[in-house]
């Protein structure tokens, strides 16, 4: 169970950090359709799409990442308490 917990928390590791990578890079202007961005987009969308359906819009800015990795950080603490 302990390998199973630290794989599930490795996962949530890569998802935050493509969720932050994906944040990051919208700030510059590279293409959209490239295959890092494709990747990243491919990674974070089944998280953010949720998430963006529900947080009201808050004119030119996305804080479906920020909260996103926030609940991914509250469900590492409590997979790390339950180890």
């Amino acid at each position: 169970m302990d390998t199973l917990i630290q794989v599930v928390q490795l996962l949530i590791q890569i998802l935050i950090f493509a969720i932050f990578a994906r944040a990051i890079l919208t700030w510059f202007p590279i293409d959209k359709n490239g295959p890092i961005f494709k990747a990243l987009d491919f990674i974070t969308e089944p998280v953010l799409d949720p998430l963006r359906r529900v947080i009201p819009a808050m004119g030119a800015v996305d804080i479906s990442p920020m909260v996103a990795i926030l609940l991914l950080v509250v469900i590492q603490a409590a997979l790390s308490r339950g180890a």
